[in-house]
């Protein structure tokens, strides 16, 4: 049997997130439920930042040269 993830991807965080401020914008949910909304949003957020943070560490180990840090603009476009 595969083994399920402990924490769902970023992606999936992310849109779970942006349901629930859907929910709490419609104004539908009773004051108990905005609360528990509420509350999983705060979650949500803080487990998106944790994992920002983490690719961030990794662009940051991987763009590393000699143990200088080299930073470049990021460009879209390629020229």
């Amino acid at each position: 049997m595969p083994r399920k993830k402990k924490t769902p991807d970023f992606e999936q965080s992310l849109a779970d997130l942006e349901s629930l401020v859907t929910q709490m914008e419609n104004g539908d949910l009773t004051l108990e439920a905005s609360l528990n909304a509420f509350e999983e949003g705060i979650k949500l957020t803080r487990e998106c930042q944790t994992m920002l943070d983490q690719a961030e560490q990794k662009v940051h180990i991987l763009t590393s040269q000699n143990d200088e840090h080299k930073t470049e603009p990021f460009n879209i476009e390629q020229e």
